[in-house]
């Protein structure tokens, strides 16, 4: 299988919790964006010897945190020497409301992994949105560019809804498969 690494920032656990989800599911390494935005320089090496890349971050006001910023921002250097060329990406994202904007932060991550060169994955879920829906369906949020996760503000990390965890663990499954064939 290819080496998929998934890099996240998570405020307050919930996209944490996800980002462990999925690399479970993946077979894939964590690298955590810390709290000032920063990545140690083990984390860069673990990113540039992967395959796969997906990114991870909740969305607040309508966008990735100033910490996942501050991170996109020093992949300029990677940007410059082609260094993550032909890799393959993907992300997810949470927010405490069902919509929250959450599209706009998932194409903040394509247009971020599209910069680098790379190959980005859709979700390739049909959408659960039948009356009989429930938040235990996977793709009950409708995403196709990404993983759509929501976890209620006043929910525990917990209590994320089942649907959502399994979408990002199928959505994972499937970024680190799709590079497996691509990257051998």
């Amino acid at each position: 299988m290819a080496k998929t690494v998934i890099v996240y920032f998570s405020g307050y656990g919930h996209t944490k919790q996800i980002a462990v989800a999925a690399a479970q599911a993946a077979g894939a390494e964590l690298v955590e964006v810390d709290a000032e935005g920063n990545v140690p320089e083990a984390g860069w090496a673990t990113l540039d010897a992967a395959d796969a890349i997906i990114f991870g971050a909740p969305t607040y006001m309508g966008s990735v945190p100033w910490q996942f910023k501050k991170f996109a921002d020093a992949t300029s250097k990677k940007w410059f020497a082609r260094a993550w060329q032909d890799k393959v990406f993907g992300g997810f994202t949470n927010s405490a409301s069902l919509n929250g904007d959450k599209q706009v932060t998932l194409i903040f991550l394509q247009t971020l992994a599209s910069q680098q060169g790379g190959i980005w994955v859709s979700l390739g879920l049909a959408p659960a949105n039948t009356k009989a829906a429930t938040r235990s369906d996977v793709n009950n949020l409708g995403g196709s560019v990404g993983a759509l996760v929501q976890s209620p503000a006043d929910a525990s990390v917990d209590e994320i809804p089942a649907g959502d965890v399994e979408t990002v663990r199928l959505y994972a499954k499937r970024v680190a498969e799709i590079a497996t064939r691509l990257h051998g």
